[in-house]
């Protein structure tokens, strides 16, 4: 039976070819028949979690958590040098500068991302509010988040800070950010099923020497990740013990 390989769906849709062919690239260096499912939403891979379909995911912070602490899934890798972070933003016409400047009823739009989610609620603390006084509204995409702020339905939207870079110029400049986490180190990671647990140092090996590969590297340009780096379970399980502690 073929291995089931899934990306959380927080990427940007431009990125989906590449994954692909990093799939191809997997398969072919580690002589493993790997079928890359695609996720549309977070809903359809928890459903897919659920139902115990997945071999390998490149999970976000907060679904990486619960599958080491609850389902034992063994991290292989993380991509070097990109942390979650995520942007609290709002419209430049808006009266909004800072977040101070924000009240109980302000309307979040926001995603079904929950790394970003608990980042957004996070940074919000400080001016005293929550989910008891805010509006949270979800959209399905980081870019139906700023074409919300755009329209005037929200008062400040939650983005993961690449997405928010990578949004057209016309958009970006007419977005102003009221903060920016800078955490460093939570970050999404490549884990695999404990069932695979034998084919595990095979899929990290080859991995780590992709970016060694002219068409490995060119895979990894092709999802935005310069190459990938070793991570072990007391990387993860600090991660872990991070989040839970801003969570807390």
């Amino acid at each position: 039976m073929p291995l089931t390989f899934t990306v959380s769906p927080d990427f940007n849709a431009r990125y989906l070819p590449g994954w692909y062919v990093v799939n191809t690239w997997l398969q072919r260096h580690t002589g493993e028949s790997i079928h890359l499912e695609g996720c549309d939403d977070f809903d359809s891979l928890h459903r897919a979690m659920r139902d115990d379909r997945i071999d390998l995911v490149y999970a976000n912070s907060f679904d990486a958590a619960r599958l080491v602490r609850d389902h034992g899934f063994i991290a292989v890798a993380r991509p070097h040098g990109r942390p979650d972070e995520a942007v609290v933003a709002a419209a430049t016409r808006s009266t909004l500068n800072s977040i101070d400047d924000l009240r109980p009823g302000t309307r979040v739009a926001t995603t079904d991302n929950p790394d970003v989610h608990m980042m957004g609620m996070i940074m919000l603390e400080p001016a005293d509010l929550d989910a008891s006084n805010l509006v949270v509204e979800q959209r399905p995409s980081f870019v139906l988040v700023a074409k919300s702020l755009l329209n005037g339905e929200s008062d400040v939207g939650f983005f993961l800070a690449e997405t928010f870079d990578e949004l057209s110029a016309t958009v970006r400049h007419q977005l102003r950010v009221l903060v920016r986490s800078e955490i460093q180190v939570i970050s999404h990671l490549v884990l695999a099923h404990p069932r695979i647990g034998d084919r595990v140092d095979a899929i990290r090996r080859s991995l780590l020497l992709m970016h060694s590969d002219e068409r490995g590297r060119a895979a990894l340009a092709d999802v935005g990740v310069e190459h990938w780096e070793p991570v072990d379970h007391e990387d993860v399980e600090f991660m872990i013990d991070l989040m839970v502690a801003l969570t807390g």
